[in-house]
């Protein structure tokens, strides 16, 4: 154990962060900056600056980072139309390298020689701050309490609190809270009864969304409105990247869009049950598709969803600072200069339905070549002829040599 001055601790104000700002000044004898970073979990952050006091803590961190978050980390991965193992759109991993980044950038402000996460040494949070902190500064100290300290359960975590006279909040009784990240993206939930798979989340334990049942029996119709990839108005209403997550979130949530509930394989190397509440970004993939769909070349759509998984796992896994992602980004941003136009959807009882795609000054779609109808000569059928020919060669040669 190096010496450590003075460490930058990502602190939520939640149980995990509140023993270890304890546990840093005790074990560490140092200083402790905390630093709250508000992303959009849609919960007051300012208790945390009340509870650092608290703890005696003198240089107090608490960020507004919504605007940055979305335009900079969210709308760029969605650009890609990033999806995980098929399913998980990224929620948690795409807000840890804008904390990372943020908490370094404090590091250097204050003079501290070392930052600390509340990550635990099963999942994934680890490596994807730790990663985001070497890129940033490499001769960083690195604090990760889940792997140094003997309190490794959530019990262990409240009586330590408890007998510290740490104020926590969400205690049900004995039971444990599950664990949750939230930010504008998502809810993530895991522990508890989730981690049997085989058991059904409870109800109440979804915050932004109803359930399809619940949800009204009347359709919404939205338009979103593009610009090189990203949406900037909602029924032509101009809007901020975190007013849309914000506006999304509300219009999707009500409708019962965005639950999931997966089995996931973690970069450490388990499967992990989590469930999720995502309501922004299924509508966001959905729609961006769609305008993708009338605005993007065959093979530069194609060669982006090749490219798509390997983009997904560099987030998921924590590459977010790396050359390759880096270099990734510009490649998709430059695929979106003409992802112009405007998309209408129907949100229904969990389903997002779309009904309406257009770009006027982009749209590769030629009514009078695809039409059914008589082309007036916009298109000649004979070419299919040799087209086809052409492309079946190699199936006959190998077929006559098969027949012989």
């Amino acid at each position: 154990m190096s010496k450590v001055n003075k460490v930058v601790l990502a602190y939520s104000g939640g149980l995990d962060t509140s023993v270890i700002l304890k546990w840093l000044q005790d074990k560490y004898d140092c200083e402790v900056v905390t630093f709250t970073a508000d992303v959009g979990q849609g919960e007051e952050v300012e208790p945390a600056r009340k509870k650092a006091e608290a703890l005696g803590i003198n240089e107090i961190y608490i960020d507004d980072l919504r605007e940055e978050f979305a335009r900079d980390y969210v709308f760029p991965m969605f650009r890609a139309n990033t999806i995980y193992e098929g399913e998980y759109l990224l929620g948690t991993s795409i807000a840890r390298p804008l904390i990372s980044k943020r908490q370094i950038e404090i590091a250097h402000e204050t003079g501290a020689d070392a930052v600390c996460h509340g990550a635990t040494g099963k999942g994934n949070d680890q490596v994807r701050f730790e990663l985001g902190y070497y890129a940033l500064d490499p001769d960083i100290k690195v604090i990760a309490p889940w792997r140094e300290w003997d309190l490794l359960s959530r019990e262990k975590l409240m009586a330590y609190a408890e007998s510290h006279g740490i104020d926590i909040e969400q205690k049900r009784g004995k039971k444990s809270p599950y664990s949750m990240d939230a930010n504008s993206l998502h809810i993530s939930y895991e522990g508890g009864i989730l981690e049997d798979p085989w058991a059904e989340p409870e109800e109440d334990m979804w915050k932004w969304t109803v359930s399809p049942e619940a949800a009204p029996d009347k359709a919404t119709y939205i338009e979103l409105t593009y610009e090189k990839g990203d949406i900037v108005a909602i029924n032509d209403e101009k809007k901020t990247p975190a007013e849309v997550m914000e506006t999304l979130n509300k219009l999707a949530g009500e409708n019962g869009i965005g639950r999931l509930d997966i089995v996931e394989n973690r970069y450490v190397g388990m499967k992990s049950r989590g469930c999720y509440e995502t309501p922004a970004g299924t509508v966001m993939l959905k729609a961006h598709r769609a305008i993708e769909s009338l605005t993007l070349d065959r093979e530069a759509a194609h060669l982006k969803d090749e490219l798509m998984p390997r983009y997904a796992s560099m987030i998921y896994n924590g590459y977010w600072w790396s050359e390759e992602r880096r270099l990734l980004q510009k490649l998709i941003d430059e695929s979106q200069q003409c992802v112009n136009g405007k998309v209408r959807l129907k949100l229904y009882k969990g389903n997002v339905i779309i009904v309406g795609r257009m770009s006027e000054a982009d749209s590769l779609f030629d009514e009078n070549i695809a039409t059914f109808e008589d082309d007036a000569g916009a298109y000649d059928q004979s070419d299919a002829h040799g087209f086809i020919r052409l492309n079946a060669l190699r199936l006959r040669l190998a077929a006559q040599k098969r027949k012989k």
